[in-house]
């Protein structure tokens, strides 16, 4: 008689529990990042660095609501130049991380790639900003899901692991991958495996997690022609990384927005293999995958970055969803997004996307209905060109 009370008289109990624990997923903030190049703008297909620039930044947004909100505004060191992966938010939203970091001399017509890390305490007020000496120019960061590591590529082809405790970040002894410029990097959802683009040598680097320590695993994985982007799916089975072709490669010679490639790669089980090369247009800065696994979303600049006399020139990017059934991704939908536009984030519940446009200085905000993507026309404003854009990691 006793057992069937108890068992019942618990029963309330955990669907208030439950119910609580729904509602503070629910109203959880979601992170993300933009950084914007406030002393660069691109005019007609070229580069230009007007005189009095306004400062370079980092926008961050609440993406628990739609549209997002700006919870602050911090003034960092960034530049457009390297992948769209130059600014991260640890899982708490205490804690940024910012590469890239460039300065124009105006006397000399020079751009200056600084070799510092920036780390940002979000948590202060206002936002402390702190350097840690790298001696390279580093292009991508990461945090990971349990908010204890941190990862950053380099120009010199290494990786700097980052021990975090709090809001106290450690650089740690360097990973050499290659001589040659990494790009951007992600960790695997059980935070055991990272994911670093050999931009110059076509592959991608697998780091494992041993003891502790973040080590090379010599094993690679192909791409296409200069990986850049990289991310990965909340669950498990999926990462995709952007292949911006000869444009990354810094080729002098005339190009016209040849179409070029994103990389599926199964990362379920060691070791991951690209298992799909997808079409996209000219130049896909920014790929992101969905937390649930279900979508891809590659942004694409398709000429809008070249010169009006140049025949590949286009008016506008362009966004393509891929949506991921059976182990392969099928394109669904295709939108126009910004000029030479950058960086793609989803929001955590698959439901939204973000993309950076450059030129006109604003975030552009997607929805997915049905199986479309679907430009809402909302905007955000930010200071400066946005260059990179990052989600806490999920």
């Amino acid at each position: 008689m006793t057992t069937p009370s108890f068992r019942f008289a618990l029963k309330p109990v955990s669907v208030c529990l439950l119910a609580l624990f729904a509602a503070h997923s629910a109203f959880a903030a979601d992170w993300v990042v933009s950084s914007n190049d406030g002393k660069y703008q691109r005019a007609q297909g070229l580069d230009t660095y007007p005189a009095n620039p306004v400062p370079d930044t980092l926008t961050v947004l609440d993406a628990s609501v739609f549209p997002p909100k700006v919870n602050q505004t911090v003034e960092i060191e960034n530049g457009i130049q390297g992948p769209p992966q130059a600014a991260a938010i640890s899982p708490d939203g205490k804690l940024a991380l910012i590469a890239a970091p460039t300065r124009y001399d105006q006397a000399n017509k020079k751009l200056l790639m600084d070799t510092f890390l920036q780390v940002v305490d979000l948590s202060a007020k206002p936002a402390k900003v702190t350097h840690i000496e790298l001696g390279s120019h580093p292009q991508a960061v990461a945090f990971d899901r349990s908010g204890t590591w941190g990862l950053v590529t380099c120009v010199d082809g290494s990786v700097r692991p980052l021990r975090i405790e709090g809001q106290q970040v450690t650089l740690l002894d360097p990973i050499n991958i290659s001589s040659k410029r990494l790009a951007g990097v992600v960790f695997t959802h059980d935070g055991q495996h990272a994911l670093a683009a050999m931009r110059d040598e076509q592959g991608v680097a697998v780091l494992d997690l041993k003891d502790g320590k973040w080590v090379d695993s010599g094993d690679r994985v192909s791409t296409g022609v200069a990986p850049y982007t990289v991310d990965a799916s909340s669950d498990g089975h999926w990462a995709v990384v952007s292949n911006v072709g000869l444009a990354g490669l810094a080729y002098k010679g005339r190009l016209a927005a040849d179409v070029d490639s994103v990389t599926l790669i199964d990362v379920s089980k060691a070791p991951f293999r690209a298992v799909q090369h997808l079409t996209v247009p000219a130049t896909p800065e920014g790929v992101a995958i969905s937390p649930d696994g279900k979508w891809i979303a590659a942004q694409s600049i398709d000429g809008s970055n070249l010169t009006p006399d140049n025949p590949g020139a286009r008016p506008h990017g362009l966004v393509t969803l891929f949506a991921i059934k059976n182990g392969k991704a099928t394109q669904v939908s295709q939108v126009a997004d910004g000029v030479a536009a950058q960086g793609v984030v989803f929001s955590a519940d698959s439901k939204h996307v973000i993309v950076q446009f450059n030129v006109e200085h604003q975030l552009g905000l997607y929805s997915i209905e049905g199986q479309k993507l679907v430009d809402t026309g909302k905007r955000i404003p930010v200071a400066g060109g946005p260059s990179s854009l990052r989600s806490t990691p999920r």
